[in-house]
């Protein structure tokens, strides 16, 4: 029998990351794509779809718009598609409600012919006599001339906090709405993260058992207190970085300036960078805020902790009344060093996550080149270094942060990241990027830069190292 030829693409994965280059894809002329997901439909951060939770980016942060706005896959055709055009309108609103984005991408993954669901990936082997990959997954085999992984991350948890996770008032954030529930009849409730995620869990705990409610969670009586407390290693409850410039560390020009430092410049700078992508947003805690001053009003003390600046040094279950554990916590504060200790009845561990490599890969662990921390070297068109006789380009998305800094896992990213490697793919200009993305100089020009004349229409603000890279690869960036 003949073997169908190979596919030009194939993603792995179905997130809003590979859902964007899917659409990318989506019509270019003679390109066979494939995307497959293990999961039987599409779901982004499921736990985390909290009832009032807004994006953090603006709605053209979408699967195409910030490359291509005519796209049949922009939020405003998904808008028009179900008759919301004039109501999203009235709302005068740049950022979306986090279910109606989550809703957005169902939309578009299920209408996408290239998309595959409930087609779990089991392993990923290189045939050199065809020069493609063999994908084995749960739907048959595929095969590919190359692979763009886009697996997403998984949840991280701090290691005296793991053992912990098999307790049953212990959740991750990743799971905060399939386990809300679980809660109910806890008088104790901390929350361990000062990020977005954490902020949210928060402040819909804080809501959910105001005293001037009606019942919060099932089997919670009205009127019950119930001490809460949120607990973070941070310095404060420091807001976001949303400045207009600020944000322009989100741009193409500081992801090309970023990936040529040397890695250890690069280790050193991202962790100084955690207010651009870990810390909550302003009108979050603003609400908090809010929320706090309305639980006080009369002089009534509100049962709620913040304590910032205290870092979780080993944590450990402990018998507690009626047979249901409590979590004892042991706590370093960073500015004095002092050591205290709290209990808990139950504990939400909104501590992020963190890119993975999937077990999958395992059949080609030999043949990639990663560096002195067994992480992926990836290029400025996200391709991953591979060692003789893998032949086949293999790109990520969202794995990158060590090599690309801040802006690989944010969604305004997402479509010129895609668009990146879809030319690179094509070695030609499917979809043409822009040169210049902001305003601000991330890299100094050298000397010699500096002193020779401009020719009109060149850009004068890039060092000449990050102008060769332009043009070697013009179309791509």
């Amino acid at each position: 029998m003949t073997r169908t030829a190979p596919l030009d693409l194939l993603g792995i994965g179905i997130g809003p990351f590979n859902l964007s280059l899917a659409a990318l894809c989506d019509g270019v002329p003679g390109l066979r794509a494939e995307f497959l997901e293990a999961r039987p439909d599409f779901r982004w951060h499921p736990g985390l779809l909290v009832d009032g939770a807004m994006m953090q980016v603006p709605f053209l942060a979408d699967l195409v718009s910030l490359v291509d706005p005519t796209s049949r896959w922009s939020y405003l055709a998904y808008l028009r598609a179900h008759d919301r055009l004039f109501p999203f309108y009235f709302s005068e609103r740049l950022h979306l409600p986090r279910r109606e984005y989550d809703h957005y991408c169902r939309w578009a993954a299920r209408s996408l012919p290239s998309c595959r669901f409930g087609a779990e990936v089991t392993a990923v082997r290189w045939d050199a006599a065809d020069g493609c990959y063999e994908v084995t997954h749960a739907q048959g085999t595929s095969r590919a001339r190359a692979l763009v992984l886009g697996v997403g991350t998984e949840p991280a948890v701090p290691e005296p906090l793991a053992p912990l996770l098999v307790e049953e008032r212990v959740l991750h954030s990743a799971a905060y709405l399939d386990g809300r529930e679980g809660l109910a009849g806890a008088r104790d409730i901390t929350v361990l993260g000062s990020g977005q995620s954490g902020a949210e869990i928060f402040l819909d705990l804080l809501r959910a058992h105001a005293r001037t409610t009606g019942p919060a969670l099932d089997g919670q009586a009205a009127g019950t207190e119930v001490r809460l407390r949120w607990l973070t290693r941070t310095r404060a409850f420091a807001p976001m970085e949303y400045s207009k410039l600020g944000l322009e560390q989100f741009t193409p020009d500081h992801t090309r300036a970023f990936h040529a430092l040397p890695q250890q410049a690069k280790d050193r700078v991202v962790p100084s960078q955690w207010q651009l992508y870990k810390a909550a947003s302003a009108e979050t805690l603003a609400e908090i805020h809010d929320a706090l001053y309305e639980r006080t009003i009369g002089g009534a003390p509100a049962p709620v902790d913040l304590l910032p600046d205290h870092a979780v040094t080993a944590a450990a279950a402990v018998p507690g009344p009626e047979g249901r554990p409590r979590y004892r916590l042991r706590l370093r504060h960073g500015a004095t060093g002092a050591e205290t200790a709290l209990t808990t009845e139950a504990l939400v561990l909104a501590t992020g996550h963190t890119a993975r490599r999937p077990a999958f890969l395992d059949p080609l662990a030999d043949l990639l080149d990663l560096d002195e921390q067994g992480r992926y070297r990836v290029d400025a068109q996200y391709r991953v270094a591979t060692r003789a006789g893998l032949a086949g380009p293999l790109h990520v998305q969202n794995a990158e942060l060590h090599t690309h800094g801040v802006g690989a896992p944010d969604l305004g990213l997402g479509a010129w990241r895609a668009a990146v490697i879809l030319n690179a793919l094509a070695g030609r200009t499917v979809h043409r990027l822009p040169q210049r993305t902001a305003f601000t100089t991330f890299t100094p020009a050298s000397p010699a830069t500096s002193a020779a004349p401009v020719a009109s229409g060149t850009d004068s603000h890039r060092p000449a190292s990050t102008l060769e890279s332009d043009r070697a690869s013009a179309h791509l960036t």
